[in-house]
């Protein structure tokens, strides 16, 4: 199952962070999974707020052009 949005709630933040404890990984591993998750991330959206928000972001974008 592919994630749909970048938030995740903070249980499930916790989890992760607890199962990554005590990991030892050369610099060059931890170079090539940074890179890999900023490919990644970059292709995740962030999770839609409601309908009014967005609206409001447009509105003061043009107001101040």
């Amino acid at each position: 199952m592919k994630r749909q949005f970048r938030e995740l709630n903070a249980d499930t933040k916790q989890r992760i962070s607890q199962g990554l404890k005590n990991r030892t990984l050369s610099d060059s591993h931890k170079q090539a999974i940074s890179d890999g998750m900023r490919a990644y991330w970059s292709t995740i959206p962030n999770k839609p707020n409601d309908g009014n928000n967005e609206n409001k972001n447009s509105i003061n974008n043009e107001n101040q052009c």
